[in-house]
Order: C-alpha cells, then structure tokens, then sequence
C-alpha cells in the first residue's frame, strides 16, 4: 500500500536506510539533502518503508504544486527491493489531486498517460578500474588539456569556503534566470552541512596572489561522488583548470568502485568537456503535469 505522507509524520531514520540501502541511490535523496533544499517536503511511502517517493512541495497563492528545485538534479523512486523502474508510474498514480502542477525531474522513464516526458543528459565514469585504465578512455583532447593544465603547476586547494566558491560563481555568471537568493542560501547551508560531516569537499585552484581561480563543490557518498557546483574566471579557463581539478579527482577515487557523477548540462562546450573524459550518459526525465483550472491557464502569459 502506497500512502501519502506530510513531512511531519515521516519517519527518517526508516526513510534514510531505505535510500542508502537502494543500489545506484543518488544523495539527494536522503533527508538531511531535502530538509536543507526542500523545506517542509512530503512523501510517498510503500509498505514498512520498502519503497519511498519524495515530494518536492510548494505551495504559491494557495496552490499546491512539486517541483525538483535548483541544485537537485533529480528524485524519484528508491527501493532496495523493487525495481525502481517498474514501480514508478505506481507512485504516480498516487500522488494526491491536491497537487495542481508537476513539475519534476526523475531517475527513471515514465508511462504514465498525460505527462510531458522530456530526456535530459547525465554523464557518468565508473572508477573501478585503474587510473591508467580510466585515463585512456580520455579523448585525445583531453589527455592534451590535463597536459596543458600541468605545465602551469597549479597546487590543489581545499581551504575553500562555500561562500568564497557562491561568490566568484556570482561575479562571473552574474544574474541567472532561475536561481534565486534563497537558492543560494540553502546551497550554502547545504556545504556547510556536508562539509562539517565529511559528506562533501570544495577544491580547486589559486592564484599566486591567493585569489580563488576555479573551484568545485562535490557530495561524496555510498555510491559515488556528485559534482554539484563549480565556478571559474577567464583566466581559469584560459589555463584548463577544470582539466586539472577533475583529472586529479578521479586520479584519487580511482579503483574505489564508486561512479563519478558530473550531473550533465545542455551546455553544449560543458558537454563537451564532460564526455571528453570517457562519460557515458545516464539520462534522466523532466516529468510535467499541468492540473491547473482552465481559468488560471488562460490567464497565463
């Protein structure tokens, strides 16, 4: 039996070995990872918690609606029994009507009659073998941007504060349609917390005169390891340092049995520079459901 659950009732210590007994589970499924980025979320819940849904609700002008928020890349179905892929349009049949639109990303492919299903990429490196072995899976022009990168002699860092990192990614990036203050704020709460409880690491690189050049936030866990964010100047990009930081993280974690998760983008160039790295894609699933009453969707732009 499948029951909706309100965040109060949601028993977490159940909820959380669920997911970490759960092959392949991603972090953000975890409580801690939706209390920090989803307040007050709610649930779907199988049985003795043998299967778990989370709900990324918000509500806006009295409407009830789910949405995977910025810096949750996707959710969806956990089981450590069942097959997430066959359950999930399950799940879905059970998420309450009170729910007026949905807009999530998820895990899995979904048949469920009436939602718009859009793939999005995910690339991924398994890092059970040698770093010799990963390392010529790497095209050519990435072997020859490690190379380029090298001759700088860049030192790893990781004396990284998050807010030094949210800081130069701002500068850089400036405005970004979509991320909001409280984005920003809970993905600094979110480092902080991962970081106090070794769930996660900043490292990157620095000028000669001390200055933040390029850095990138990652979550490791049971399965693998997440880059979440990451920023970097001109300059940083003029000398490969993205290059350098990924090349000797996966140089660490090599024959570790774990995956490295670069997350995917639509960015063409970050595409680029994820696949060049031997990445194989895992592709996930924009989900969207509009239950809105016709009056409300005529009224919008």
């Amino acid at each position: 039996m499948i029951l909706h659950v309100k965040h109060g009732e949601i028993d977490k210590v159940r909820w959380d070995k669920c997911i970490s007994s759960t092959p392949g589970a991603k972090p953000y499924g975890y409580s801690w990872y939706l209390d920090i980025m989803v307040p007050g979320w709610e649930a779907l819940v199988a049985d003795d918690y043998d299967a778990v849904f989370p709900l990324p609700a918000f509500k806006k002008f009295g409407i009830k609606y789910l949405t995977t928020p910025t810096f949750v890349q996707q959710l969806g179905v956990f089981s450590p029994e069942r097959s997430n892929h066959d359950i999930i349009n399950e799940f879905l049949d059970h998420i309450p009507d009170s729910f007026k639109l949905i807009d999530m990303r998820v895990g899995m492919p979904i048949r469920c009659k009436g939602y718009n299903i859009t793939e999005r990429t995910n690339y991924e490196i398994k890092l059970s073998g040698t770093y010799d072995t990963i390392w010529n899976n790497f095209s050519f022009s990435c072997k020859r941007n490690v190379g380029r990168s090298a001759r700088h002699c860049p030192i790893i860092v990781s004396d990284i504060a998050p807010y030094e990192l949210i800081c130069l990614f701002r500068r850089v990036k400036g405005t970004i349609r979509g991320i909001r203050e409280a984005d920003y704020m809970r993905l600094h709460t979110l480092m902080d917390f991962c970081i106090l409880n070794k769930f996660g690491r900043i490292v990157g690189v620095r000028t000669e005169e001390g200055n933040l050049m390029y850095g990138r936030f990652f979550l490791t866990h049971k399965e693998g390891i997440t880059m979440l964010f990451t920023s970097g100047t001109a300059e940083s990009r003029k000398k490969n340092m993205g290059y350098f930081v990924v090349n000797e993280i996966i140089r660490e974690y090599s024959g570790s049995e774990k995956i490295f998760d670069f997350e995917g983008s639509s960015i063409p160039s970050i595409a680029a520079f994820m696949k060049s790295f031997g990445c194989v894609n895992v592709p996930y699933y924009r989900i969207y459901l509009n239950r809105l009453p016709w009056i409300i969707k005529a009224l919008k732009p």
